[in-house]
């Protein structure tokens, strides 16, 4: 059965790594951020450091929305068969680093050409650098994400 929304798993990753934060804050890279990694609201506005707090439900909310772009992204670039730990692991990739950084990456080549090639996991561990130096929250993201990839139900 193709995959094409975040399951549980995925969406508690993706909260768990971003933290939530109810006031805007900006991320490592500086770009405004509220709740749980939102970057922009429904309708495309973008966060700004002036923007009023959230509660943590709005925030849940708006992660919920937000993935919505990210799914159909990791949808229309992998193959169909990949199952929903899968699809979850590269969705949470995508919502931390953009889906251009994951359509050019050998990791979405790999998951393409054999989503079952244990190098994958090597694939995702060359994704943690943020201004050009290694951050550990990016690395204990990106084994969390290898992690669920290969998870076994």
């Amino acid at each position: 059965m193709k995959i094409t929304k975040t399951g549980t798993a995925g969406i508690e990753i993706i909260k768990t790594m971003e933290g939530f934060r109810a006031a805007p804050y900006k991320c490592p890279a500086g770009i405004p951020t509220i709740g749980y990694g939102a970057t922009f609201y429904p309708g495309g506005k973008k966060v700004t450091m002036s923007d009023t707090p959230i509660t943590e439900v709005h925030g849940t909310d708006l992660l919920k929305s937000m993935l919505a772009s990210f799914e159909q992204y990791v949808d229309s670039y992998c193959r169909d068969d990949i199952n929903q730990n899968q699809f979850d692991a590269l969705v949470s990739f995508a919502y931390n680093l953009g889906p251009a950084n994951l359509k050019s990456s050998t990791l979405l080549k790999k998951v393409n050409a054999d989503p079952s090639d244990e190098t994958i996991r090597a694939e995702f561990m060359k994704w943690t650098k943020a201004g050009g130096r290694v951050l550990r929250g990016l690395v204990r993201r990106r084994e969390a994400e290898a992690n669920l990839y290969f998870k076994k139900d």
